[in-house]
């Protein structure tokens, strides 16, 4: 079955749009990544990380509301966010890091901090 992204609650076109960016066509594919995988993906391929978004794709993956999660749960939830992040961040000697050395842009630290 090929069911929308954007049939999952709380997942509209524009997360549709970059999960298909990011190689995930279809609800069945988000949902066998997992929201941590899944959300690696993303950053991976351009989108900016944000909290939120993390959060809302975890809750959606899980058939809840969006603000749902609370406390101790969302704390948790912003430790893994935080890991998702760090690891996906380029590191010095990265394949991107020398793309862009190779046309003439480089990123500063605060750049790199931002990712």
């Amino acid at each position: 079955m090929n069911t929308a992204i954007s049939s999952i609650r709380n997942l509209g076109p524009a997360y549709e749009e970059a999960c298909h960016r990011a190689g995930i066509a279809f609800a069945e594919d988000l949902r066998a990544l997992g929201a941590d995988a899944a959300y690696a993906r993303l950053l991976q391929t351009g989108t900016r990380p944000h909290f939120i978004g993390y959060y809302v794709l975890v809750m959606a993956l899980q058939g809840r509301s969006w603000n749902d999660c609370k406390g101790k749960e969302k704390e948790e939830l912003r430790k893994r966010f935080d890991a998702i992040k760090e690891e996906a961040r380029p590191q010095p000697g990265s394949k991107l890091l020398a793309e862009l050395d190779a046309i003439g842009v480089r990123a500063t630290q605060s750049d790199l901090e931002t990712l």
